[in-house]
């Protein structure tokens, strides 16, 4: 039984994964509170559990934290939602039509080594320091990457499955929308989890800079006053809220395209 678990891309069963994925985190738990509580680690340079539960607890009753969570998942929800309402039908493109290949990916795999927070400067001179500034950060950065990882899952699609439509009638125009798309998705759902982690990551930048709520903000805020505590609750928060986005699209995932898993 164990070397069947052990054997490459072996499997192993929904009970034993969840135990697992549990047990990881009660092992760093314990690591972080053995050495904070036993003076092997500055608390000035990491708090102990206690002192960040008693931070998050300030947080939540006198600094209106809920407020901070609140715009942060607004700024990531709406750059990514505009990135893959963009790149799904670009990187559908690319994916299945040569010639869009050609001349959409060499200037979107240009693009995509430009590091986002270099544009901030241009984007607070071009757009200002609002919303708009923060959300085209994460566009920025998470866009051309979306493109790219649309268009690599489109190219998994067998091209003996296409060949097996033109046999039963399918129309070339009809191929995208009937078999490509369908026969991609679960892929795509996986990618859209990838960038969606990725963009957390940009809002906090952006919230660094002309930024005046947000949890990035607060973690800025923080640093200035060596407020550790506050810092490691902004850093479990987004931990949080991105294991739920992430279980929300397995969850997605498992339900829509089950068949996938098959």
């Amino acid at each position: 039984m164990t070397r069947k678990i052990f054997e490459p891309q072996g499997s192993i069963g929904k009970r034993t994964y969840t135990i697992l994925g549990t047990l990881t985190f009660v092992v760093v738990f314990l690591a972080w509170f053995v050495v904070t509580n036993t003076g092997l680690v500055d608390p000035s340079f990491l708090p102990t559990p206690q002192h960040t539960v008693e931070s998050a607890q300030q947080l939540f009753t006198d600094h209106d934290f809920v407020k901070d969570i609140g715009i942060s998942t607004y700024r990531v929800l709406a750059g990514f939602l505009i990135s893959a309402v963009i790149a799904l039908p670009v990187g559908l493109l690319i994916g299945t039509y040569a010639p869009i290949d050609a001349f959409i990916e060499p200037i979107t795999s240009f693009i995509r080594y430009l590091p986002a927070t270099a544009f901030i400067p241009l984007f607070i001179l071009w757009i200002g320091i609002d919303e708009s500034e923060k959300i085209a950060l994460i566009i920025m950065g998470s866009l051309p990457q979306l493109i790219l990882m649309v268009a690599v899952d489109v190219r998994k699609v067998p091209h003996d499955l296409v060949e097996v439509s033109y046999t039963l009638g399918t129309k070339p125009s009809r191929v995208l929308t009937k078999i490509i798309l369908p026969a991609s998705m679960p892929h795509i759902v996986d990618s859209l989890r990838m960038v969606l982690g990725w963009a957390w990551t940009y809002v906090v930048v952006a919230e660094m800079v002309g930024a005046s709520a947000g949890i990035g903000y607060m973690m800025i805020q923080s640093q200035r006053m060596l407020n550790v505590g506050n810092i490691f609750v902004g850093l479990l928060t987004i931990g949080l809220l991105g294991l739920f986005f992430d279980f929300l699209f397995m969850g997605i995932k498992k339900v829509f395209f089950r068949w996938s898993e098959t």
